[in-house]
Formats: structure tokens, sequence, C-alpha cells
């Protein structure tokens, strides 16, 4: 007899995940008893998608169960997987403090703390529900798997892991999933590609692959040269094989993966976005026209499922077929809870230099084993010495001053993390930005946290 399971969602009324998280679930053979518990603090959303869950498990009849609540404790206890997806601040915040900074000079490109959406003023809350949400775990579900799937990833793994380690917590990311567009586009099947992309999460990199059983760089190569320059005049400005994407492959010999070098990543590097004439070049698309395309997309998702829910002689089947299959976060959970053995990509810590060159104490994205006998993280190819660079004065040292002005209230830290920024340059518009994102009237929290705790630095 199949074992029962109880899986709580948390942020079940995210527009991005849920659905396709939902959809996949009810479709499983190997949870097809389980039972879900819809967690949200959002009633609207919740009622919405409880509505809509219910209706497609009808529908494609399946035999889940479901309950709905907005008490976080309610829905952990007795859970065996918890699956976090829930942003506590709305992009409202996250547009209005865009538009503060680039008041103060701030740019998109490279600006992973201010022009993105782990900027500081979204992070301090998120930090502070992952550290809530991890207790309630430990407190109410000890045993279960954390499978975390909310931003910001590098620094809520890290944290997590060294507070909290005795909490069974993963991060999960989709981007891995961008390996198999790739050789979509280049005329194979996703099926033909093997391959590594260690790093840390949204800053991570194809070093080793093949393609049917062969090296997959000479044959990249030789798609560049016969397909490069008219593949460019039509693709998406995210593809993997995009001119900035490629450009940079050429000159250090690994690609880019998921978040990796898209405006999704924080359009990093920089440097190709200096000028006009450089974005046009190689991206053909301002990173900001993406964040707003994005924010429309979440709300339009909302709106639409809300919608949904309101009319009963709609098809759910019809509707969620046009969502994006879940690769990941039920794939895994599967191979949990019905012993299947298989290799996901995890975020996790870097104990073991899984990615030889990061901090042991510090998240890492590789590929794990994973089975009902755990979760197995796989040491991967080191990484070129000046990409381990890179990873270390962009992503590792920021996240590390973050991590302490998080975990200190130390207001001097804070402007040392926004001094890091590529865009800043000076302490006089440090300190006027910062002090103008503190006084909005929803960071009343933020602001009493941060704090002068040391006047001579």
């Amino acid at each position: 007899m199949m074992k029962y399971y109880k899986i709580s969602l948390i942020g079940a009324g995210s527009g991005c995940f849920s659905l396709g998280v939902i959809r996949d679930l009810c479709r499983s053979k190997v949870l097809c008893n389980c039972h879900v518990s819809l967690m949200d603090i959002n009633v609207a959303r919740l009622d919405a998608i409880y509505d809509i869950c219910v209706r497609y498990n009808k529908e494609i009849g399946g035999q889940l169960t479901f309950d709905k609540t907005t008490d976080r404790v309610e829905s952990l206890k007795g859970s065996d997987f918890v699956i976090s997806t829930a942003l506590t601040a709305p992009h409202s915040r996250l547009k209005e403090g865009f538009k503060i900074a680039k008041k103060w000079g701030f740019k998109f490109g490279g600006s992973y703390h201010v022009m993105y959406d782990e900027a500081f003023w979204i992070n301090f809350y998120q930090l502070r529900f992952m550290e809530e949400l991890t207790q309630d775990i430990l407190e109410y579900c000890p045993e279960a798997w954390h499978l975390m799937v909310e931003n910001p990833m590098v620094a809520g793994v890290t944290l997590l892991h060294r507070k909290y380690p005795k909490a069974k917590t993963i991060g999960l990311c989709h981007g891995f999933a961008d390996a198999y567009d790739m050789v979509e586009a280049m005329g194979y099947k996703k099926e033909d590609i093997t391959f590594q992309m260690p790093g840390v999460n949204h800053f991570v990199w194809l070093n080793e692959a093949r393609i049917k059983g062969e090296p997959f760089f000479p044959v990249l190569d030789k798609w560049i040269e016969e397909h490069g320059e008219e593949y460019w005049k039509t693709c998406y400005i995210s593809s993997v094989l995009s001119k900035k994407r490629l450009d940079f492959y050429k000159k250090h010999g690994v690609i880019g993966i998921g978040d990796t070098l898209s405006w999704t990543g924080a359009s990093w590097p920089w440097w190709y976005h200096t000028s006009d004439e450089l974005e046009k070049e190689y991206t053909e698309y301002h990173p900001e026209n993406g964040w707003n395309w994005y924010f429309d997309l979440v709300e339009k998702t909302a709106n639409d499922f809300i919608a949904l829910s309101k009319d009963p002689d709609a098809k759910v089947t019809d509707f969620l077929s046009n969502v994006g299959e879940d690769v990941l976060i039920i794939p895994l959970v599967e191979s949990i809870a019905g012993n299947i053995p298989r290799v996901h990509i995890i975020n996790t810590i870097n104990k073991g230099q899984l990615v030889p060159g990061i901090p042991e104490d510090f998240e890492v994205e590789v590929p794990a084993l994973c089975s009902a006998d755990g979760i197995h993280p796989i040491t991967t190819k080191p990484l070129p010495k000046h990409m381990i660079a890179h990873i270390l004065r962009d992503r590792v040292a920021p996240v590390e001053m973050e991590l302490a002005a998080y975990e200190s209230g130390d207001l001097h830290l804070l402007k040392e993390l926004v001094l890091m920024d590529k865009w800043a340059q000076s302490m006089e518009q440090v300190e006027g930005f910062i002090s103008e994102i503190m006084d909005l009237p929803y960071h009343t929290e933020m602001k009493e946290h941060y704090k002068i705790k040391n006047p001579g630095l």
C-alpha cells in the first residue's frame, strides 16, 4: 500500500509556481493519495487556488485531498514536505524602491542588492520570514523536507544552513532547465544532453556537457559559426544562445545558464549595459523592460486564476494546459517519497567543496542524487579560477556583507553593502538613498532593525 504523505504549500497563492506544482502533483502517480495543505495570508488568492485545485483534481479523477488555511502552524503540523514560495514584500515595494534608486544614480546591470528583485529592502523581510518558517518547521514537523523556492536563494540557504543545521532545507531553482531549451534550439532533444553547471544560485556555469555522448562544446562552436547570426535576429533575449551569453562563452569558456547573464539575474555583467550601443548590440532589451514585463505577468496570472475560480463552467484542465511543466519540485518529491533515485539540481551548503573555491559554509547550486535515502550532493568539476574570482567578488562578498548587516542590525554594514554596488559613487549618495528607502511608511520595522551599532567604524 502506498504511503500517505502530507505536503504543505506555503505561499500557495503565488502566481508563478503554485499552479504548475499543483497541476503536476495532481497528475503524479507516486503522490496520488497525498493530502495538500494550501497556506497563504492573501485570502482571495488562497480561496481561488483552493477552488482550482479541488476542481482540477476532480476533473482528472485524482485522489488528492486538500485543505486551506491562513494559519502557517496548522498547515505545517504533520507535514512530510514543506514547499515555500512566499513573497513577503509585494512587487509594488520593489518598484517604488527601483524608482528611488534611479533618482540616486543607481542603474540596472550588475546591481545585485539594489536594482534587482533581491534588493536589500526586500531581502530583509524575506530572510526574516525564512527564519520564522524554519523555526516553525523544527517545532511542528522537524523531519519534513523544506523545499525553498523563493528568493533570495543564495543568502537564504546560507543563513538557514548556518543557523539551523538540523533543518532539512534545500533550495530549488528552475533555471537549470535552460540547458534543455538550449539544445532544443540547436535541433536536439533534451534527452540528448548530460551536463554539470556548478556555481551559486543565479550565477551558474555550464562547464561540462556531452551531446549524444560526444563533447558538447565543439558542437556548439560549429553551431555558432553556421547559425549564430541568423538565430540572433529573432531569438528571445534570455535564450542561453543569445549573443551576450555566447560572446561571454567565447571569452571565458563557460556558458551562463538560467538567470545567469540574463536581465532576470541582475543583468550581470554591468559592462554590457554601460551604453545604449552596447546594450543594443548584445542584449537588445533594457532590463527595466524585462522587470516590468515580469511584474505584469505575475499580476495577470493571479487575476486569471482568480477569474477562473469564479467561473464554475470553465474547464480547469484547459487553463492549466498552458501552464509550464514543473521540472523540479514534484519530480524531487517523487524521488524521495517513491524511492525513485534521480539526479536533481539543488541549492545547499558547500560542505566538502562541492564547488571547489567557494567557502564551505556558503550556498552552492549542484547536482544531487535524491531518493528515499535522502539528498546527496555531488562534487562538481572545478570552474576556471577567473570565474571563481567573479563569484567571490560579485556574489559571495556582497551576500556575506548583507548577512552581517542583517544579523547585527548594523546600519554601517548595510551602507557597506550598498557601497559594493557598481553604481555607488559616494557615501553621500548611499546615505541619501538608504534614508529615503527607510522613510517609506511601510519600512518602519526595517528602519528600527538597522541602527548605528559601532560609531567608530
